[in-house]
Order: C-alpha cells, then structure tokens, then sequence
C-alpha cells in the first residue's frame, strides 16, 4: 500500500501534464494537417481531426508563391548574422563580468537585466525614428542589428552563467604552463562552454526567425528585403484567406526552427539553468 499512494498521488500530475501538452501541441497538429487538407476538406462544416484524403497542393503553392525562395534567403541572412554577431560580442562580454573584477561590474549587469526586461514592442517606433534619420529604413543589416540587440541581454546573462561556473583554476595551472589569458581561455575554457553556447543559439534563431513586427515596420518600400513571417501574410487576398496554402506556408516556416532545437535539445535544458549561477 505504501508504495501504491505515491502513485495516486503522481496521477493529477501526470494528467495536468498530459493536459498541458495537449492543449499546447493541438493547434501545431491542426496547422500541419490543415496543410494536407484539400480545400473542401477546410471549408466543410464538420471538420475532421484527420484528413479525408491527403493532398501535396498547399505545399506546391506556397512554394510556388511570388519570393518564397528570396525571402526564404532573407530571413536565414538575418537571423544567422544576428546570432553569431549575438555571441561574439556576448562571449566578450560574459567573460568580462564573470572573470574580471572592474567598477561599474554590477551596474552593467543591471542594465543587461533591464534590457532584458524591456518590451521591444515598445521601442518600435524609437528605431523606427533613428533608421530613418540615419538611411536605414528598408535594409537587411537594419534587422540585423534590431534581432542582434534582442538576443544580446539572454546570451550576456546565459554565458556569464557558464564562465561563472568554470573554475579559474583550470585557466590558472594552463596559465603556470605557459599559455597566455587569452589562449587558456580558448583552450580550456571555451569548450565547456558548448551547451551555453547552443542554448543561447537557440534562444536567439527562434527569436530573430519568428519576428514579424519588426520586418513589417522597418521594411515598407523594398519588398525584396521583407522575411518569411511578412511574407506568410500574403496569402490574404480579395476574396479571402488561402487557408490551405497559409497553414502550408507555416508549416514549412516551422521547419527550420524545429530542425535547429532537434539538434541542440541536449544542451537547452543545461544552458537555461546556467543563467542562474551566480557570478
């Protein structure tokens, strides 16, 4: 009996959880079947939760459709560059407050925290301002540097974590052999700091894959310079919404972000939780 009422115990939690995950998954799983739908399928007054018949047209549309391949381009321009210019700057940074002892260490932590705070919805029209005073409106390397200042405070908070939690011991004694500050840190340091590195890399492709305000407000006349999450709008027209073709469109757009967190789920868990060691 005492090992059974654990169990009962376990069992609200375990529905809450299945719950929870359903509710979350149920409308990724309407999307992508939704996409395979035919057209009579999605417009019928009983829908089903599986389709009738499958059908590769949503796809074939989407893909077909004015500057998927261009966008598709875009949007990988941005949030790569965004990244890896995120981390650079960001490894710098973290290595400075977590090794280095210098005044105005605690401040320019708290300021990292406020940036992380701050809605970036709200600075929409600030930058909006400053691109246009400055010939910057409708340019790639505009959105860059937007998704680049997003992601910056995660990764700087993320990757403090991780310097924090290495040893200096470790730099030291390769230090004592001979290596300068600079190369023990790359060669002792930094390889440990792979899972903190991939979860901020995740953090900040989704974050600079999936934003829609700032393309569509930065990016007005050139068209050629817009992202995939403007160009799903496209789908609306004069008689509607393409429904089959927009959840097709959507679905592919899920695509690479999922690819990335497949690959670097082993370290997300791990990153997330060194942002809480303190430094």
């Amino acid at each position: 009996m005492s090992s059974v009422r654990p169990r009962l115990r376990r069992v609200p939690l375990h529905i809450a959880a299945t719950a929870t995950v359903v509710i979350c998954l149920f409308p990724v799983y309407w999307m992508v079947a939704t996409a395979f739908k035919p057209n009579r399928d999605i417009q019928s007054s009983s829908p089903q939760l599986l389709p009738r018949t499958w059908t590769l047209d949503h796809f074939r549309a989407a893909v077909d459709a004015d500057g998927f391949a261009l966008f598709w381009r875009n949007s990988i321009l941005v949030t790569l560059s965004a990244v890896l210019l995120s981390l650079v700057v960001a490894l710098g940074a973290a290595f400075a407050v977590a090794r280095l002892r210098w005044r105005g260490r605690r401040q320019f932590m708290l300021m990292v925290f406020i940036a992380q705070m701050a809605p970036w919805e709200a600075l929409i029209i600030p930058v909006y301002i400053i691109s246009r005073d400055t010939g910057m409106l409708d340019r790639l390397p505009t959105l860059t540097l937007v998704y680049f200042m997003m992601t910056l405070p995660f990764t700087i908070v993320v990757l403090r974590g991780f310097i924090a939690a290495i040893p200096p011991e470790l730099e030291e004694a390769a230090q004592v052999d001979g290596c300068t500050r600079p190369s023990a840190f790359r060669h002792i340091a930094f390889p440990l700091l792979a899972p903190g590195l991939m979860a901020t890399s995740l953090f900040g492709f989704i974050t600079a894959w999936n934003e829609f305000a700032y393309a569509n407000f930065l990016i007005i006349k050139h068209q050629d310079s817009r992202t995939l999450p403007v160009w799903l709008s496209s789908f609306q027209n004069v008689f509607g919404t393409d429904w089959g073709a927009t959840m097709a469109a959507s679905t592919l757009f899920a695509l690479p972000a999922l690819a990335v967190f497949l690959l670097l789920q082993r370290h997300v868990t791990a990153g997330f939780a060194a942002g809480a060691v303190k430094g």
